[in-house]
């Protein structure tokens, strides 16, 4: 019976770090899966070029690297999260500015 009670220990203790990774951000994850559904939009859509795409793609990766580095210890400091929010900002508006500029893709 200890051995059992040992074992559900330690199993809770290492599956609990990867919930609170999943779970930590969820509107951080919520903006990113809508940022890059605008960008596929566009795509589909014709307001992007191939490289203003490849640009924006480049941009959603570094937020998330933002975020894969602030999750990484299990908590998401106020400051962290301020940043990873900021760098979603500048990114929703690259996005606003390069599917509404007078570029579109070549067919």
């Amino acid at each position: 019976m200890n051995k059992s009670i040992i074992a559900a220990v330690v199993a809770t203790v290492f599956a609990l770090p990867g919930y609170a990774l999943a779970q930590s951000t969820p509107r951080i994850d919520k903006r990113q899966e809508n940022q890059e559904n605008r960008i596929e939009r566009g795509d589909e859509k014709g307001q992007l070029t191939k490289k203003e795409e490849r640009r924006l793609e480049k941009g959603q990766a570094h937020v998330e690297n933002l975020e894969d580095k602030a999750t990484s210890d299990g908590k998401v400091t106020k400051r962290e999260k301020r940043r990873i929010e900021h760098a979603q900002d500048k990114q929703s508006k690259r996005i606003y500015n390069q599917r509404h500029d007078e570029q579109k893709k070549a067919d």
